[in-house]
């Protein structure tokens, strides 16, 4: 409801005194005792009401105080604000998601069942149009409050799937913003496991079960080219449970297809969508686990999941074969346990008379709220920071020690101040005479009584150098970030553990606004192997995303291709995997 701008009718205060708001609030919120409501609605301190219009156009009002705003009614409900809940947090029913699940409920998407955490005491116990508070794993302290879209029975029944809540508000939303911007409060869980204990230590082994949710498909097993592995290791992958790897079946279809042709099907229909639409004759030769990862999933119908395992081939290479002897596509061994599409007959029937399927009305109302919003890089922008050392040369045009500037800006500064100090040399117009300030500014020591001219481009350069680096970074939707130094490129390495296996290693993610969490959920599918989301060694409120055995090829072509990130930020791409090498 505030994930955009709202429009302010009125502000007007009143006394905190106010019986019938203290009335309302006791009425609402039952179980909160007198002291906790006298509490929540002080006696002695203003209240504001201010009414506004949300950007849909409905009509709310929202009651501050002390700067925040602790309440706001819709339509004569009343409900409490994520500022409210972190001095209450037992004060709703709170169900639990996944922290990346957070930036889809604040940019206005409704939360879906595949995204509950499930607590060993179960889901709590709430009837369709009860409010709900929603938090993040490890920590108690509300991130958003909503409505149930059905009980917690049908929940159960239903097998989690499905839109769970109608999302209000969410921290980080505008109405959060309107107060004080505070962060959430650190609150334990009520029990906390050992799986939570290791979440609040920052090393999150990542569940294939959420993955499978978070992309609507999922693979099992092992492809024997050598291209995609089952981490066998990984319990959490091998061992997924059965409604997870069928959740995207239509299991209540009144036809009398079965689980297997059904994923038959589904397989088929990703293969011919990806050749149709995606894949071009520029990008033949092309590896069978790119084809895989990078194409064939990204057709899956939203709602569905492609399971290549629970199919009747079971392994793509045999899947691949049959799509050969059927002559729409030839699959060559180009190097030693590595296959490739070398040719695709595009004319081919089963091609041509494809038609892409429409999603269903009824999917299409589902999953509006949940749709993934597509990436964008950020606009990078070199700056420059203007020293105590250089501050003379600035000061005339406004500019002081800590200023941040173009270059476009340093290379207009300097040319007006030398014609406005007439040192444009009268005999030739390319020289600059370098007056005392200048010469402190940009000559070193040695050269300050030799050298008593320069060309323009090199002061102009020297005057560059002289500064220090500094650079912006503008995220969609967000104000600009500024800072000092270069941006550090995110950096993939290779790392070599104890049991003598390779694993990738990226992080610096966050600077470039992509969520850790999110590629290690997108990886661990096209790669088929285990990843873990750990604090980044040395670096403060980072995190870096480990992957494994050598994944910088999907690593590189997720971050290049489909995230259009420019290769000068990334370090690391030359660590991909040879063909005909193993991982």
């Amino acid at each position: 409801m505030f994930a955009k701008a709202f429009r302010v009718k009125s502000n007007t205060a009143i006394k905190g005194s106010d019986r019938k708001l203290r009335a309302d609030v006791t009425t609402a919120f039952p179980t909160l005792g007198t002291d906790q409501v006298s509490e929540l609605v002080p006696g002695k301190e203003e209240l504001n009401i201010v009414k506004l219009y949300a950007h849909k156009g409905d009509a709310v009002t929202v009651y501050v105080s002390g700067g925040n705003p602790i309440l706001f009614e819709l339509e004569k409900n009343l409900y409490p604000t994520v500022y409210t809940l972190w001095s209450y947090p037992d004060l709703l029913p709170t169900f639990t998601t996944w922290p990346l699940v957070l930036e889809k409920l604040v940019g206005g998407a409704d939360l879906m069942l595949p995204g509950l955490v499930m607590p060993p005491a179960g889901l709590p116990q709430v009837q369709k149009g009860d409010l709900c508070a929603i938090s993040l794993v490890g920590n108690r302290a509300p991130v958003a409050i909503g409505v149930a879209a059905m009980s917690t029975a049908e929940m159960l029944t239903s097998g989690l799937k499905g839109r769970g809540f109608s999302v209000l508000h969410t921290y980080q939303d505008h109405l959060w913003r309107s107060g004080n911007k505070s962060s959430p409060p650190s609150i334990a869980p009520l029990a906390l496991d050992s799986a939570d204990l290791s979440e609040e230590k920052g090393s999150v082994q990542m569940d294939s079960t959420l993955q499978g949710d978070m992309r609507h498909m999922t693979l099992e097993g092992e492809e024997e080219n050598g291209e995609v592995h089952q981490a066998r290791e990984d319990k959490s992958l091998s061992e997924a449970p059965e409604d997870t790897s069928t959740r995207g079946l239509n299991q209540d279809s009144t036809d009398s297809k079965t689980l297997q042709e059904q994923m038959d099907e589904l397989l088929q229909q990703c293969f011919l969508h990806a050749l149709k639409c995606r894949v071009k004759k520029a990008d033949l030769p092309l590896l069978t686990s790119t084809f895989l990862g990078s194409h064939m999933f990204s057709c899956c119908p939203e709602g569905r999941q492609l399971d290549i395992k629970k199919s009747s081939y079971k392994k793509l290479s045999k899947f691949l074969q049959q799509m050969q002897q059927e002559q729409i596509i030839q699959v060559k061994e180009l190097s030693k346990g590595v296959e490739s599409i070398v040719a695709v007959d595009w004319k081919h029937p089963r091609i041509t008379s494809f038609v892409i399927p429409e999603p269903s009305p009824t999917s299409q109302t589902i999953q509006e709220g949940s749709r993934e919003q597509p990436y964008h890089p950020p606009d990078i922008k070199p700056l420059y920071c203007v020293p105590a050392s250089m501050t003379l040369l600035f000061q005339e045009s406004g500019h002081k020690k800590g200023s941040f500037l173009e270059g476009s800006e340093v290379r207009t500064i300097v040319i007006n101040y030398a014609k406005k100090n007439d040192l444009v040399d009268a005999d030739n117009k390319n020289l600059v005479r370098l007056d005392p300030i200048l010469c402190d500014c940009i000559l070193e020591k040695n050269e300050q009584h030799t050298v008593m001219k320069l060309p323009w481009d090199s002061l102009l350069t020297r005057c560059l150098e002289k500064l220090q680096p500094a650079y912006q970074v503008t995220l969609p939707g967000q104000e600009p970030i500024v800072k000092k130094g270069r941006i550090c490129p995110i950096d993939i390495t290779l790392a070599q553990r104890a049991s003598n296996k390779k694993v990738t290693v990226v992080r610096n993610l966050e600077a470039y606004g992509l969520d850790p969490y999110s590629v290690a959920a997108i990886l661990q599918q096209r790669c088929q192997a285990s990843t873990t989301v750990n604090p980044a060694p040395g670096a403060k409120d980072s995190l870096q995303v480990q992957i494994q055995g050598n994944q910088v090829h999907h690593l590189g072509w997720l971050l290049l291709e489909e995230y259009q990130l420019p290769r000068k930020h990334i370090q690391g791409l030359e660590k991909a995997l040879k063909p005909g090498k193993k991982k």
